[in-house]
């Protein structure tokens, strides 16, 4: 038996702004797409370099404000590429922790948290 990479599932309130974010800002992309209905809530999937996060509009799901940490072997590299966007809601620096790590922080429209973080180099 082997155990797969938890999926983080974030409640997202509209389809638009979560991919502006997910896609056009953090690079994911679209993996799949459900809805029972034309009328009712998505739920879907964002991925990029193995890492998936689930959103999902439907209430009973999950609260707004989770967050999740992504491991990342270059910080600087997605720095310079997230710095460069120059998104409109989000401009994150590099955060040196106290206890080796150095990590981008960035929420999203819906109050969730994405941490990217590494070790630092010594």
């Amino acid at each position: 038996m082997k155990l797969g990479a938890p999926i983080p599932v974030f409640r997202s309130f509209d389809e638009t702004k979560a991919k502006e974010f997910y896609c056009g800002f953090l690079g994911f992309k679209v993996d799949f797409e459900h809805r029972f209905a034309a009328d009712l809530p998505l739920y879907f999937q964002v991925s990029r370099d193995g890492v998936a996060i689930h959103l999902t509009e439907h209430h009973g799901d999950v609260t707004p404000g989770g967050a999740v940490r992504i491991e990342i072997d270059d910080i600087e590299a997605l720095h310079a590429e997230l710095t460069s966007k120059q998104y409109k809601f989000a401009r994150p620096g590099i955060e040196d922790q106290p206890w080796g790590y150095r990590e981008v922080s960035v929420t999203d429209p819906f109050g969730n948290r994405v941490t990217f973080g590494q070790d630092k180099v010594v």
